[in-house]
């Protein structure tokens, strides 16, 4: 019997459903035509974006929200392109998510073809892995390893590039499931026991342990574990940016975040610490000075991460296991019991009442105000998209993170833009959440143009737009390190956000005032009739604290503006 042919287009969007796609994030083009026509009679949802890289960034944010591969496609040459800047905001923080381009046909590769790009060549030192798809027989498979791939070990962005000559053809529909061929691909699950084993017996012999978690934890699942092994051994936790929520940051033993622009008390922990166990983090450089050896001298280090490459990559652990967090932690904890941390604790507790978070009250409206009114009036109940900068640091601090996957921060590549974006994703994929887009003022202008998409859909978001003219956090370091010769960092030709806002359909509110920031932000709260724009006008010339200055140590934390000439970074960002 004749086997039924069907595109390759077709193929490709039969087997997304058999992956469990339910939505798509794209922008179509004339190479990529095939694929959106076989969408029309798909149960998969197309969402039409208004730029392929908020494409990327709707479709990070939705699988940092649920934990599924996000799916993004576009078109060749420039619509490939421009999910560059995306598709390296999910590598740095390990985020599945599969990219379907669009390509020219294949006699036509390598001959500067209209609109052709070497998808493949340009992507390939920012994703897990890539394919070319030469043959539609394939794309079963492709896409059965591809999400294999991405939503595996450390998760990663895959590109799946589809000349159009592919995608066009006519190919048997494949009855049996595909069988992936990816030789050499392996990834750690369980740790070895001798190497859990060894990071017990340090355990035992602290008296002032601290573990750090960090995005891989979160990514593993390993909450309830992490809560279990600091109740069990009565560790302070601490955690990275993107580590916010994996341990809730109400209970007793979390200190919040550490780092450059941690709190005061996490990061004196750090300089008292006797030991410190990293579980998912990758010891990067806004946690570990510029000369690593002022990094927890005194310290034993501990390191727990299932990607065998961050080991010994930037600290020399005294002890290390590659694994998955949530299995390494089960086999660890019951090697462990309570430690005698009693005269630590207290001294964490004096570090939390000496140097609390704080902002003054007066002197006009303060970014801190709004954002932690905000926190108030959600009780945490939120899950919060920043893009990168002051805002973005202030909405760490002060808008603590009580449960995992509430926290969508673009932290390695520190992305701007991404904020807004990653919101309308969260919000796709967590319909019945709050979902909060904490935006700078620069940032949110670049992505601003989604608002028409988040309009579209009637997506209930939240978008504070913390308005300070200024691109803040460069400000700041100009002020800071370069003698205040500020260049480059005035936004004085902002446009009014809530006429932004209502000339895409979208509610408008206006803060200038503090006293009026309970009641605008409850009637924004609770409007949910469609997107909100909360312009918050806030000072100008504002920075954050506490601050360790780049290159320094945690002992070089700044609490407060100096009032000495600070000198300038070298060779540091």
């Amino acid at each position: 019997m004749t086997k039924k042919l069907i595109t390759g287009a077709e193929l490709l969007i039969q087997y997304l459903e058999k992956k469990g796609v339910d939505i798509i994030f794209g922008y179509p083009g004339g190479a990529a035509i095939p694929i959106f026509d076989a969408l029309v009679d798909s149960k998969i949802k197309l969402v039409l974006v208004r730029h392929e890289q908020g494409a990327a960034h709707i479709a990070d944010g939705y699988a940092r929200a649920t934990g599924k591969p996000g799916v993004v496609l576009v078109t060749s040459g420039p619509g490939a392109t421009n999910t560059v800047t995306g598709i390296i905001t999910a590598m740095m923080d390990s985020v599945p998510m599969i990219v379907l381009c669009g390509q020219t046909i294949t006699t036509s590769l390598g001959k500067d073809a209209f609109q052709e790009a070497d998808v493949f060549g340009i992507t390939a030192p920012i994703v897990k892995h890539s394919y070319l798809v030469k043959n539609p027989v394939d794309i079963p498979r492709i896409v059965e390893e591809s999400f294999y791939i991405c939503s595996t070990g450390r998760p990663g962005p895959v590109v799946i590039d589809l000349p159009k000559d592919i995608t066009g053809a006519m190919t048997p529909i494949q009855d049996s499931p595909p069988v992936m061929d990816i030789p050499g691909y392996t990834f750690p699950t369980h740790a070895r026991s001798k190497d859990i084993q060894k990071i017990a017996n340090y355990i035992k012999q602290s008296h002032r342990p601290l573990i750090l978690a960090g995005q891989g934890a979160l990514i593993s699942e390993a909450y309830n574990e992490i809560q279990e092994l600091a109740e069990t051994i009565q560790a302070p936790v601490v955690n990275t940016l993107l580590g916010k929520g994996v341990f809730p940051e109400n209970h007793p033993l979390s200190l919040g975040m550490l780092g450059m622009h941690g709190t005061a008390y996490a990061n004196k922990a750090l300089t008292r610490c006797d030991l410190i166990l990293s579980i998912g983090s990758r010891w990067d450089d806004r946690i570990t000075p510029g000369k690593i050896e002022r990094f927890c001298p005194d310290a034993v280090k501990l390191h727990i991460d299932i990607d065998p490459a961050e080991i010994n990559k930037i600290v020399v652990p005294d002890a290390s296991a590659v694994g998955d967090a949530k299995l390494v932690l089960r086999d660890l904890i019951p090697l462990l019991g309570k430690l005698n941390t009693k005269e630590w604790l207290k001294e964490v507790d004096q570090y939390r009442r000496k140097f609390p978070l704080n902002y003054k009250k007066t002197g006009g409206l303060k970014a801190q105000h709004v954002i932690d009114e905000l926190y108030k009036l959600t009780k945490g109940d939120a899950i919060v998209t920043t893009d990168v900068g002051q805002h973005q640091m202030w909405a760490a601090q002060f808008f603590k993170s009580h449960f995992s996957r509430s926290w969508i921060s673009s932290g390695g590549a520190g992305t701007m833009g991404f904020g807004f974006p990653a919101a309308i994703g969260a919000q796709f994929g967590c319909s019945k959440k709050t979902v909060i887009a904490i935006v700078g003022d620069g940032g949110f202008q670049m992505t601003a143009f989604e608002l028409s998409t988040a309009m579209l859909h009637k997506l209930p978001i939240k978008i504070v737009v913390i308005d300070n003219k200024f691109l803040g956090m460069v400000r700041q370091w100009q002020q800071l390190f370069y003698d205040d010769r500020l260049s480059g960092v005035n936004l004085e030709g902002n446009p009014d956000f809530v006429k932004l806002a209502e000339a895409y359909g979208v509610k408008g509110f206006r803060i200038k005032r503090a006293a009026d920031v309970r009641k605008i932000l409850s009637r924004a709260l609770a409007y949910s009739d469609g997107p909100c724009l909360i312009h918050a006008e806030v000072i100008k010339e504002d920075n954050v604290f506490p601050m360790i200055p780049a290159g320094g140590a945690a002992e070089d934390m700044l609490i407060e503006a100096p009032k000495v000439k600070m000198e300038k970074p070298k060779g540091s960002t």
